[in-house]
């Protein structure tokens, strides 16, 4: 059973008006810095509650300096994590993909139709556009949406159900604070499925959360120079985001 969204991973040019608007404004704290895994020359920024709780987490890889191009096959509202938009040229096939995670069609207004998790508190929007251009990635364009799942063997009874289902599914990656599953639905928007442990307090203390950069164990090895180009690239964004 998916018991919710786990996160949201957005595109930022730099994190310093995000951390203002997350940390001031939506009262969010920074529970994490570390990099892109798969791209550990990039920074990864967690915001969430005092703990870093799946449900309440925001993300942020920053770097892009061109902007998103809105369009179809996009997440298209902003960072809310009790419903997300999702634009279509093709209503269908969507539809059914939400209906196998789970998801209820509810509501039709106008193009929107909206679609909800039972006893999760989840929504997702799909916006049926049929004439609008292929979206593009850039800063301030939300990367992926990611579920929620207690542990490794739902995640991996979902990934047989999706795979059965006729969906290329990612093996599962270790993310350190939780595992993850990716695949996207048949307009083009990555989901992933994402393990509600071992959590942020792995590697700091609750009160120390966010306040160094952490690494995962295999890329410990290359931290002196992974910190080198951050700080070259990225320095105002490492230095400047303070509580």
């Amino acid at each position: 059973m998916l018991l919710g969204l786990h996160h949201i991973t957005a595109l930022a040019a730099n994190a310093r008006e995000n951390f203002y608007d997350l940390t001031r404004v939506r009262n969010l704290r920074l529970v994490k810095r570390t990099v892109n895994f798969d791209d550990p020359g990039s920074c990864h920024f967690y915001f969430g509650d005092h703990r870093g709780s799946p449900g309440t987490l925001l993300t942020f890889f920053t770097g892009f300096q061109r902007p998103a191009k809105r369009g179809a096959g996009q997440i298209v509202s902003g960072l809310d994590l009790e419903c997300v938009t999702l634009c279509e040229n093709h209503l269908e096939p969507t539809a059914r993909f939400l209906e196998m995670l789970g998801f209820a069609a509810v509501e039709t207004q106008g193009n929107r139709h909206r679609f909800e998790l039972p006893d999760a508190a989840a929504r997702i929007d799909v916006l049926y556009e049929p004439q609008a251009e292929r979206g593009k990635m850039g800063a301030g364009g939300i990367h992926h949406v990611a579920l929620r799942v207690e542990d490794g063997a739902a995640q991996l009874d979902w990934r047989s159900r999706l795979i059965a289902g006729g969906v290329h599914v990612s093996p599962v990656k270790d993310r350190l604070y939780f595992h993850s599953i990716y695949f996207r639905e048949p307009g083009g928007v990555l989901f992933e499925i994402a393990t509600d442990g071992p959590g942020f307090l792995i590697d700091e203390t609750e009160e120390a959360l966010g306040s160094s950069l952490c690494l995962p164990p295999w890329l410990e090895p290359a931290r002196e120079s992974i910190e080198a180009r951050l700080n070259h690239d990225h320095r105002d964004q490492l230095l400047e985001l303070r509580r």
